[in-house]
């Protein structure tokens, strides 16, 4: 058989699933850690319940796949072990391909972290296609509020940990509380949750800011100003409904 014709043939085979996220529908795209309880607790010397170290890596991963995978990025988000990030919705990368985004963005994420921490680190992928901008703000709000749950129980749970209960009961006294019941857990040994920095509460966000760089026309030395676009870290994140605005304010709208 001509390779031509058996590269067609198998190529049915390796495309046959290939779904294309229609246009005018929003995509984001969140990757995941894999194990990364293990990777940061025992294998690392992270601090628990967060480690501005760790913070600091996520934040960079999360920028590598703003700047550097090809497809266009609107709001870079982080918290925990997972990134999201929202594309453009005119953003035809990839051809929209589901596979090719999911696995290059969980491919880059677990390249960027690896080579950062100098140990394997692994991400996996998911893309979320949402058809209008009032749910990009719900699916950012739902992953501000995931943030918010976990730090609480984070905190109890190693705080428990630290005074000698075993993971199985730090995990039942956090599980089985209220979040009232939780943040006065955290008051009685004199932890404030509301106090704590802000990033570790609602996680981290990326967004694209403009500035003006100075430079000079070689032709005439004369100073010149052109307007850039650089990445600007958010570590502190509006609250509330103060978040859903500021997130709506990012949401391009889909052109018709």
């Amino acid at each position: 058989m001509r390779f031509d014709d058996l590269d067609a043939r198998m190529r049915i085979f390796e495309t046959a699933h290939d779904h294309r996220v229609l246009p005018g529908m929003y995509m984001v795209a969140r990757v995941d850690g894999r194990g990364f309880t293990r990777l940061t607790k025992e294998r690392h010397d992270f601090e628990a319940p967060f480690d501005v170290r760790f913070r600091d890596l996520m934040v960079a991963t999360t920028r590598h796949l703003m700047e550097e995978t090809g497809p266009r990025m609107v709001y870079g988000y982080t918290e925990s072990d997972e990134i999201s990030v929202l594309l453009h919705p005119a953003d035809d990368g990839f051809g929209r391909k589901l596979r090719k985004l999911v696995s290059i963005l969980a491919g880059e994420a677990s390249a960027k972290l690896t080579h950062l921490l100098g140990d394997l680190a692994v991400f996996d992928g998911r893309i979320s296609q949402l058809p209008t901008a009032a749910l990009v703000v719900d699916y950012f709000r739902w992953r501000h509020e995931d943030a918010h749950r976990n730090a609480l129980n984070a905190h109890c749970y190693w705080m428990l940990r630290r005074e000698g209960h075993s993971a199985r009961e730090a995990t039942a006294v956090a599980e089985g509380r209220t979040v009232a019941e939780k943040n006065e857990l955290l008051l009685s040994r004199g932890i404030n949750f509301n106090e704590l920095p802000a990033w570790q509460r609602r996680g981290v966000g990326v967004v694209w800011e403009s500035y003006d760089k100075v430079g000079q026309d070689p032709r005439t030395g004369e100073p010149t100003v052109a307007t850039r676009r650089r990445l600007s870290t958010r570590l502190e994140l509006p609250m509330g409904e103060a978040y859903s605005r500021f997130v709506a304010g990012l949401v391009p709208a889909i052109e018709s």
